[in-house]
């Protein structure tokens, strides 16, 4: 009975270990960045065309940047010194807006309605 009970009590104590251990690797994951903001070079695209390119490491000061599509709708573009964000969007979803700022190659910034795309670039990164 004893032997059960002291089984019992290390396969608990091995279990919350290892549930501490991943906790720890999850927070560590969380707040260490995936790649260093700078020399990212955000391209801004309407209708696949690229409109224009910014090396955000280049920005000394925040500025906003208005893209028109042909219908005539907008979107209102803030640039940071290593981030970009739509911060106005006259789209009925406004998904755009509410993506924020990146600061990160992992995932554009979209705005379907508007047909606008700005895709962040790593320095000596090449797309295919």
């Amino acid at each position: 009975m004893q032997q059960t009970t002291t089984r019992k009590a290390r396969i608990i104590i091995i279990l919350l270990c290892i549930m501490a251990l991943i906790s720890i690797a999850s927070i560590c994951l969380l707040f260490i960045p995936s790649e260093s903001a700078k020399g990212l070079t955000a391209h801004i695209y309407q209708d696949g065309d690229l409109i224009e390119s910014i090396p955000l490491s280049q920005v000394k000061t925040s500025y906003t940047l208005t893209v028109t599509s042909k219908d005539g709708k907008s979107n209102v573009i803030e640039v940071r010194q290593d981030a970009i964000g739509i911060v106005s969007a006259d789209c009925p979803d406004r998904h755009c807006v509410h993506q924020g700022f990146i600061k990160s190659a992992a995932l554009p910034i979209t705005c379907l309605p508007h047909r606008l795309v700005i895709q962040l670039q790593k320095e000596g990164d090449t797309w295919d």
